[in-house]
């Protein structure tokens, strides 16, 4: 009985071949991304911005909308409503509302009710939460320290584990990666919270381990394939890998794939970005993080060899 393979055996895909339009391409949706991501920049929730966060339980199901348009009157920021029909300890009958405008916890309660008793007689404040300016520059700023020490992190244990050449082309792809993960939070104006900033980290740790299973055979066959051109060398190793890094790949996207369709709310958009992620992560690995290599050159990446170990290894 044969085993299916996703990848059939021996490939030898030229994929150095599209080097230059894989970087280049990554280049400029990575710029894209910088500029959406200062205009019109990301979609913060209260976690970033401050705001207050209500969940609300009704006698029957509420629409969406009109539950919005009643929140509106109170001029208390920007709206947003979610339900909550699908979490498991929730029924169809409860909603959260989160407003962006900085309050205080006990005056805004009372004009919250009145306004539910006005329009929605018999609802409920389960909870109400306050995040204030303070809390919230503190997440922000949390937030950049833990992707930058990530960062740092694995530019530091790659230089220890190969060498710094493979350091400065894993952290300038992770690096990449992570903008244009940013510019597709900013295209689709998707509500970027805590959980946004954990799926980028996770991401993060995802590409890092595909990437060093490539560098890491690739430094095999340069010892091993001794006179084989770089290029070539790349080429088989990515071929060699292939199999391993599509499995892997399909095996977390089938996995996160019904979270992404079928979740809500916060769930779904970190399901979504796991699945973009996973996508350019795949890519990056093969036609970024490679052709740094190759464009580093034979000399930083190995020994430069003498005629007559040359000449052996061209015997073995």
């Amino acid at each position: 009985m044969r085993l299916l393979r996703l990848v059939p055996e021996n490939t030898k895909i030229q994929f150095m071949r599209g080097r230059f339009a894989g970087v280049i391409l990554s280049a400029v949706l990575s710029l894209a991304s910088v500029v959406l991501f200062i205009y019109p920049g990301l979609n913060y929730t209260i976690d970033f911005r401050g705001g207050v966060l209500v969940e609300l339980r009704f006698t029957e199901p509420v629409d969406a909308a009109k539950l919005r348009s009643a929140f509106e009157t109170l001029h208390l920021g920007d709206v947003s409503v979610q339900s909550l029909g699908l979490a498991a300890t929730s029924s169809d009958h409860d909603a959260l509302v989160k407003l962006t405008a900085e309050a205080d916890s006990e005056t805004i309660r009372k004009p919250i009710q009145a306004l539910l008793d006005q329009n929605f007689p018999g609802a409920v404040i389960r909870s109400l939460d306050v995040v204030g300016a303070k809390v919230s520059g503190d997440l922000t700023r949390d937030g950049i320290e833990a992707t930058a020490g990530a960062l740092l992190g694995i530019l530091a244990w790659i230089w220890f584990r190969f060498d710094w050449q493979y350091g400065i082309g894993l952290v300038a792809t992770l690096l990449l990666d992570a903008t244009k993960t940013i510019g597709f939070y900013a295209a689709l104006q998707l509500p970027f919270d805590t959980d946004s900033l954990a799926a980028l980290l996770i991401l993060i740790g995802f590409s890092v381990t595909d990437k060093v299973v490539v560098y890491d055979r690739i430094r095999e066959n340069l010892r091993k394939f001794k006179v084989m051109p770089l290029r070539q060398v790349i080429d088989l190793s990515i071929n060699q890998t292939l199999s391993r890094t599509v499995a892997t790949s399909l095996t977390v996207l089938l996995s996160i794939l019904p979270l992404a369709i079928l979740g809500i709310g916060s769930v779904q958009f970190f399901a979504i970005t796991m699945v973009f992620g996973i996508f350019v992560g795949t890519l990056s690995s093969i036609f970024i993080a490679s052709p740094i290599l190759l464009f580093l050159g034979e000399k930083r990446l190995r020994r430069v060899e003498t005629p007559s170990s040359m000449s052996a290894a061209a015997a073995e």
